[in-house]
C-alpha cells in the first residue's frame, strides 16, 4: 500500500501531509466552496440603493469605482536604554542550554488524538505536500443525491438562508444574496435546464446560471471566478463582480430563462476531484496546498448562453476555465418583503426549448446527467514518516 506522510498545520483542523512519489492522490481542489479559500465578503444585506444595490461595479459608461487603502501606520520606537525591556540588548549567547522546544498553537485533530504544530519547510526529498482536511459533512453529501434520485436542488450545496421546497425544485430567499446549486453537475459535453421567476417583489433581484464546487455559497452567482451569472435588473451578465452589458433588457417575474452551456472535451481540463480517505475513523479530503487557489485552464471552444423565454440572448460567455459546472441561483430581497422565489426545471420537458441556439450545437436536458459515486479509500497515513502503530 502506498504511504503517506503527514504534519500538522497549526491550522485546526487540518494536516498538512507529503505524499511519497508512488501514491495516487489528485491534486484538486476542495468539493465544498468552504474549503475552496474564498475571500470574506463584506454584509450582503446592505439596502438596495437603485442599480447598484449589491456594490458591484459596472463596466459599461459609468466611472469605476476604486477602494483606497489607508497607509500602514508608522512602526512604533522602542526603547534603548541600557538594562531596559528592549530584548536586542540582552545577551545571545546560550552556551551550555538547551534550547526549549517551542510549543504548537494549535487544536488537536480528534479529542486526545493528534496535536498539531507549525507548517512544514517544503520538502527537498521531492515528496509532495497534502492537506487531509477532515470532511465531517461527507454523510450528508451522500444521501442528498442518489442513483434513483433526479437532479434536484441541493441540500448540501446552498445558503443556510436559502429555503427548499418539499420537491427540492423550488429556492427562496430573503434579505442580502445567497446561493444555492443542483446536486449534479457537468464537466463535458453541452446541456440545458431552466429557471422561472415566480416571486420577484418591489426589492427582489436574482443572479442564476452556473457555478462550480469552489464558488461561495454565501455570495450571488458570478461573485468569484467560479460562477456565470445572468442578472434580472437590466439582463447584464455577471462574472468576478464585474457587470458586463449583455441583453437587451432584464427580466422578471413570470419569465422563463433558459441556461446552455458547452464544454467540449471538457474533461480533459476538470481539474481532479479530491480523494477522501478514512483516517483514524474520520473521511478526510487529500488537497494539494499549493494548487488550492489556481485558477483551470481554459476550456478551448466552451461557451455560456442564456435565453429569455426561448430567445437567446447571444453568448455570454467563452473559454471558461475547466471545471465541473451545476446550475445554480441566488436570490435577494430587503428583511421586511417575502421571499424571492425561482422555480427549477432540468427538464427533459422545458416550457420554452429553443428553436434556435445560435448555431451551437443541440443540448442535452440535466435530467439526463448520471450519478456519481462516492469513493472513500480505507488508508492510514505515516506519521511524520513514522509508520503507525495499528492494533
Amino acid at each position: 500500500m502506498p504511504r503517506l506522510s503527514f504534519f500538522t498545520t497549526g491550522r485546526a483542523p487540518e494536516l498538512l501531509c507529503r505524499r511519497h512519489p508512488d501514491t495516487p492522490f489528485s491534486d484538486a481542489t476542495p468539493a465544498d466552496a468552504s474549503d475552496a479559500g474564498t475571500p470574506t465578503l463584506a454584509p450582503l444585506d446592505a439596502p438596495v440603493d437603485g442599480d447598484d444595490e449589491d456594490g458591484i461595479n459596472t463596466s459599461g459608461n459609468g466611472a469605476r469605482k476604486h477602494m483606497t487603502l489607508a497607509p500602514p501606520a508608522p512602526p512604533s520606537k522602542k526603547s534603548k536604554k541600557k538594562g531596559g525591556n528592549n530584548v536586542w540588548t540582552r545577551p545571545t549567547s546560550r552556551k551550555g542550554k538547551k534550547k526549549a522546544k517551542q510549543p504548537g498553537n494549535g487544536q488537536s485533530l480528534l479529542a486526545g488524538g493528534i496535536a498539531t504544530g507549525s507548517r512544514p519547510k517544503p520538502s527537498a526529498t521531492g515528496e509532495e505536500e497534502f492537506l487531509l482536511v477532515p470532511a465531517p459533512r461527507l454523510a450528508a453529501e451522500r444521501s442528498d443525491d442518489a442513483a434513483d434520485l433526479p437532479v434536484l436542488l441541493s441540500r448540501v450545496f446552498k445558503s443556510e438562508r436559502v429555503e427548499l421546497s418539499d420537491d427540492r425544485l423550488t429556492a427562496g430567499s430573503t434579505k442580502g444574496y445567497r446561493m444555492v446549486r443542483a446536486t449534479r453537475g457537468v464537466a463535458a459535453g453541452t446541456w440545458y435546464f431552466e429557471v422561472k421567476v415566480v416571486h420577484l417583489g418591489p426589492t427582489g433581484h436574482t443572479r442564476l446560471g452556473w457555478a462550480t464546487n469552489r464558488a461561495d455559497l454565501q455570495t450571488p452567482v458570478g461573485y468569484d471566478a467560479y460562477g456565470f451569472g445572468y442578472r434580472d435588473i437590466d439582463g447584464a451578465k455577471v462574472h468576478k463582480a464585474w457587470r458586463e452589458k449583455y441583453a437587451d433588457e432584464g427580466y422578471g417575474k413570470g419569465d422563463v430563462l433558459g441556461f446552455y452551456i458547452s464544454l467540449p472535451d471538457g474533461e480533459r481540463y476538470e481539474p481532479k476531484q479530491p480523494n477522501v480517505i478514512q483516517y483514524r475513523g474520520v473521511p478526510c479530503h487529500v488537497l494539494v496546498p499549493k494548487e488550492e487557489h489556481k485558477t483551470p485552464d481554459p476550456v478551448p471552444g466552451s461557451k455560456i448562453c442564456y435565453f429569455k423565454n426561448g430567445i437567446c440572448q447571444g453568448i455570454a460567455f467563452q473559454d471558461i476555465p475547466g471545471g465541473r459546472y451545476y446550475p445554480a441561483a441566488s436570490m435577494y430581497t430587503l428583511p421586511s418583503e417575502p421571499n424571492c422565489v425561482v422555480e427549477f426545471n432540468f427538464g427533459p420537458d422545458f416550457e420554452y426549448f429553443p428553436q434556435d441556439f445560435c448555431g451551437l450545437p443541440i443540448p442535452q436536458p440535466m435530467s439526463e446527467v448520471p450519478y456519481q459515486v462516492y469513493e472513500v479509500k480505507d488508508e492510514q497515513p505515516v506519521e511524520n514518516g513514522v509508520d503507525e502503530k495499528t492494533s
